[in-house]
């Protein structure tokens, strides 16, 4: 037996500078059209648009320790956009918002076929992507995954 799941309901950021990034991520969350559920001294958590973020200061005694993707846990998160229009739209608001853009929209198409997406920090540094992949990506179509594509790939693409 297997269960297919509806997404992701939350992620819960713990930041080093709760003063930069909860008014980011607030900012962000309601260009992606969520709501202010939780607003306190360094924490916000947003929810909508399918999911929830949840940013909140690491104790003073514990901030000595900057984001370091290359590190144990979270590497990056993806949001997915509706459209490849939106990947557009968020980055010319997340540039406004002065976040560090490490790439800008881009064709992907080594991840996927027809794969857009840009890639950006937050204030800590912790890594953004939002990307579109038209109808449904590997598992229809032209997909690996698709009835008669070519299956499981041994290796991360470049990219």
């Amino acid at each position: 037996m297997t269960v297919e799941l509806n997404g992701i309901a939350h992620i819960q950021l713990t930041v080093n500078d709760p003063d930069a990034c909860c008014p980011f991520w607030e900012k962000l969350c309601h260009f992606l059209e969520m709501k202010t559920l939780i607003k306190g001294e360094g924490i916000v958590y947003c929810i909508g648009s399918r999911t929830g973020i949840l940013v909140r200061g690491a104790p003073p005694d514990k901030r000595d320790r900057p984001y370091d993707q290359e590190r144990p846990g979270l590497h990056h998160f993806c949001f997915r956009a509706r459209e490849r229009e939106h990947v557009d739209q968020i980055y010319d608001f997340v540039k406004e918002m002065g976040a560090v853009i490490v790439h800008p929209p881009e064709d992907g198409s080594q991840f996927a076929p027809g794969y857009y997406s840009l890639l950006f920090e937050d204030p800590d540094g912790i890594r953004v992507e939002v990307n579109h992949v038209p109808g449904k990506g590997h598992l229809g179509g032209k997909g690996r995954l698709a009835e008669g594509g070519a299956g499981p790939n041994d290796h991360l693409p470049e990219g």
